[in-house]
């Protein structure tokens, strides 16, 4: 008989008008991988607050290693050995490694001095305990992500922790990372330590779980055994309709006419080299490349953000100087950012003002907003684009992750961009937005306008591209059409390693 860990019963939570979760139940048994998966909006956050005793649930029952929690604190979930490691990871990128993986400890025993021995000694077993060489004397800020997940998973087997909840583990890490990840949690699970793993790459999902439980609109679709599952079945009890994964065809053939960018050998030193690019009006480029491979850089670049050194750009065929993005933006340039909350978003602010931010000016008359025809215009947008909302006069933070990614695409959309760059533009969203956002990009395309998507999803690089070009240590390496190369072999050629070049070409 499998020992149960944690068991939630009949969990309802309801904030304002919204029913975020509707008679959940959720068993994860010791030494079980289950993974939870559902759209943005679907209650994963909310029931996972409440099983860390971050939120109350209106009603429903909680029993952990065996004992009935009627109301469960922080404090309690986390002696029961639950730990969460978030998305952001939650550390102090000024303090070194042990005293990030010791402080839990370290405040619970409510220690005034430290005992830079004890920190020390803390770190290098757990460190050990998972097969990682980390220093830990080395600052978190200076770690890979991948290691600092590493530093992460450590600080909660402090707590010999029981079960280990990971939100969207794998969002900034290499396939290489990745593996090295799943053995970890592997090793974890040989260890008698459960895993919640939450996460939206569906193919990683059929990978690691034993288990998986969806969810759709604060209910509970059902818990499966991996093996009963395929990904369109999966895809199916999670949205509630069936996806079909098409290829995009490029309408317009490159030899019609002028690129409508153009780069020659544009150079920014430690960021990018010699990069030679064209784009037609209608296509979409791909431009993928693991993470410091210079390809967010070189979008920045090209919208003003982050001035090369050298180079050449031509708009049209005639050779223009961006300095800033507001002369992007005057040339037809827009450009959306990886990281939506920080850099693409006023998230206080209501939806309606985020939509409106880049195209205001054009509605002053006399000194007057007209209001009136900015709002119809903003609302037509909002249903062009289907973002679910009640009132255009929410803050976006009260939006799904899938809806704020609609919302900057929207903004820049209503900004008539003749070269959009998207730089991953569905990090960190569900299937079903995912899909939204993909078709909304070919419509564009369909327009005329030329598109750059920047992404290290092999799989969407090769559905929604015509042209990839691989970018390696800051130079492209590679240019392939889409329908002529396979995933695999697409991945391959972006992580192998990079070959010798002549000195003249460091970075």
């Amino acid at each position: 008989m499998n020992e149960e860990i944690i068991s939630v019963k009949n969990i309802s939570k309801r904030f304002g008008a919204v029913q975020a979760l509707d008679n959940v139940d959720l068993v994860i048994n010791k030494g079980e991988i289950h993974c939870l998966v559902g759209e943005n909006g679907s209650g994963k956050s909310t029931l996972i607050k409440i099983i860390s005793g971050v939120e109350s649930p209106d009603s429903g029952d909680i029993s952990i290693n065996g004992k009935l929690y009627k109301k469960l604190n922080a404090i309690d979930s986390m002696r029961e050995g639950i730990q969460v490691i978030y998305q952001d990871l939650a550390l102090f990128p000024n303090l070194s490694v042990g005293e990030n993986i010791s402080l839990n400890q370290r405040i619970e025993k409510k220690e005034k001095f430290i005992n830079w021995r004890e920190v020390r000694d803390i770190a290098e077993k757990e460190l050990k305990s998972i097969g990682k060489a980390i220093n830990p004397d080395d600052l978190v800020e200076d770690l890979s992500v991948a290691n600092r997940q590493i530093v992460a998973i450590c600080r909660a087997l402090t707590h010999e922790a029981k079960l280990i909840i990971m939100d969207e583990p794998t969002t900034a890490l290499t396939k290489n990372e990745v593996e090295n990840l799943f053995k970890i949690i592997l090793d974890l699970k040989a260890q008698g330590i459960s895993v919640l793993f939450i996460s939206h790459k569906l193919s990683e999902v059929f990978i690691i779980s034993d288990k998986i439980a969806i969810l759709r609109d604060g209910k509970k679709v059902g818990d499966f055994k991996a093996e009963e599952l395929d990904n369109e079945k999966l895809v199916f009890y999670m949205t509630g309709k069936k996806l079909v994964a098409t290829k995009f065809k490029c309408e317009i053939k490159q030899d019609s006419g002028k690129p409508l960018l153009e780069l020659k050998n544009f150079t920014k030193k430690g960021n990018f080299l010699d990069i030679n690019l064209k784009l037609y009006s209608g296509e979409i480029l791909g431009i993928i490349g693991l993470l410091g491979s210079g390809r967010s850089e070189l979008a920045t670049a090209i919208f003003g953000l982050n001035k090369p050194d050298s180079g050449e750009l031509f708009i049209d065929g005639e050779k223009v100087v961006i300095d800033n993005p507001g002369e992007a933006i005057e040339y037809g340039i827009c450009y959306l950012p990886e990281d939506r909350l920080s850099e693409g978003l006023f998230i206080e602010k209501e939806i309606e003002e985020n939509l409106s931010v880049i195209i205001l000016k054009n509605y002053i008359k006399s000194g007057l907003i007209q209001r009136k025809k900015l709002r119809t215009d903003i609302e037509k947008l909002s249903k062009d684009l289907n973002i679910k909302t009640p009132s255009l006069e929410l803050p976006v933070q009260s939006l799904s992750g899938g809806n704020q990614q609609k919302v900057v695409v929207a903004k820049w959309i209503a900004a008539n961009p003749k070269i959009f760059i998207l730089d991953g533009p569905t990090v960190g969203i569900d299937v079903g937005s995912k899909s939204d956002i993909h078709q909304i990009i070919r419509n564009l395309a369909n327009k005329g306008i030329g598109i750059i998507i920047i992404s290290d999803e092999i799989p969407e690089a090769l559905q929604n591209s015509n042209r990839i070009l691989v970018m390696r240590h800051g130079r492209i390496v590679k240019e392939l059409e889409s329908d002529c190369i396979t995933e695999e072999e697409l991945n391959k050629i972006v992580i192998e390693s990079i070959p010798k070049q002549p000195e003249k070409v460091s970075i």
